[in-house]
């Protein structure tokens, strides 16, 4: 691992417009960013932008276009990505993968260090993730590990950041798009959560998106590379029967009539409650319930993720308290968006 600290450096943001992106982007506002954007613009920010394509040669520029954006960038921060467990896998690899392998190709013209955003997850190989209808998450997950690959095997200095579950920020709780996370958890506050597919104690692993940004913020300050960074809670992560009582405390404080979910295995989900309920649904609601059965399998183990982000200085390390708080903000937040009480109520 080196450190070359790198004042004020122009940086090359990818993703820009995406949940880590954007957090990345507030925390930068003493470098020069340029955004590479391609069709989602970034909202409310007057960072510079590169219209481009990652899985395009030279991102779709012309030669001298690229070697000047080349000859201007220090650092390069990668949160680009698909995300969905619901995308094919043509597209899945065309972005994470081989969109990867250009921003590494760039970083080497550059001569600039990458900081790339991965996932905790790349760590759930002992899990069975196929068998969730239109849901694939072993597609995401196998696309997250070749680039990291790419990554390990490459000359470019480079961080590996891998975060788990993003939630919105510690403070405010907003956060650029609702995950699945906030899905499971609004259909708890909706009172439409009558099962879930967890044993208890299971780890629900998440952490904030300002703590992402900051990580990363951070390498990019003092010029870090050579490491692999798990942005999680590890061992600080509440169990499932935990963060449902926080989902049950939240929702009632607000007004909110809510019953406590069963929990349940998976295999009863896909012998009683599929065939009955689900298959029947529309296509978009059948996708919305894969991709929530799919996440909670991620989630299905008791064994704890790293936590190395403490090691990144100037970041301090949030507590099981803290993320609870956090949890909590996150899904005030999620209330009041999606106007399930007044906003006066959720407020307080």
């Amino acid at each position: 691992m080196s450190e070359i600290p790198n004042p004020a450096p122009t940086v090359l943001l990818t993703g820009a417009s995406g949940v880590v992106g954007q957090a990345v982007l507030a925390r930068l506002t003493d470098c020069t960013v340029v955004c590479l954007t391609h069709s989602t613009p970034v909202p409310g920010h007057r960072a510079a932008r590169v219209h481009g394509d990652l899985t395009l040669p030279y991102f779709g520029l012309d030669r001298s276009a690229y070697q000047d954006l080349a000859d201007r960038i220090d650092t390069v921060v990668h949160c680009a990505a698909v995300t969905g467990f619901s995308v094919d896998a043509e597209q899945t690899n065309d972005l994470n993968v081989r969109g990867t392998e250009s921003v590494l190709a760039f970083a080497r013209r550059a001569q600039a260090p990458l900081q790339h955003v991965s996932t905790a997850f790349v760590a759930r190989r002992d899990l069975a993730l196929d068998g969730y209808g239109s849901a694939r998450p072993e597609i995401y997950l196998d696309s997250k590990r070749i680039a990291e690959q790419a990554i390990v095997e490459s000359d470019v200095p480079a961080n590996i950041v891998r975060p788990s579950v993003v939630i919105g920020d510690s403070v405010t709780g907003r956060i650029s798009q609702f995950q699945g996370l906030h899905a499971i958890a609004g259909a708890l506050l909706k009172n439409a959560l009558p099962m879930l597919p967890l044993e208890p104690d299971t780890r629900i692993d998440f952490v904030p998106q300002d703590l992402v940004a900051d990580v990363i913020a951070q390498l990019v300050r003092t010029g870090t590379t050579g490491g692999e960074y798990w942005v999680t809670g590890g061992p600080a992560a509440p169990t499932a029967e935990r963060v449902i009582e926080l989902g049950l405390a939240l929702g009632r404080s607000l007004g909110l009539s809510l019953d406590a979910p069963r929990f349940v295995s998976h295999d009863m989900i896909d012998r009683l409650i599929r065939p009955v309920f689900i298959d029947a649904l529309p296509r978009a609601q059948r996708r919305r319930f894969d991709d929530m059965l799919a996440m909670t399998a991620l989630f299905n183990t008791q064994e704890p993720f790293p936590s190395t982000y403490g090691h990144v200085p100037g970041v301090t390390s949030f507590s099981a308290r803290s993320l609870e708080d956090a949890f909590t903000t996150s899904m005030r937040h999620y209330a009041r968006a999606k106007g399930m009480v007044r906003p006066s109520e959720v407020a307080a």
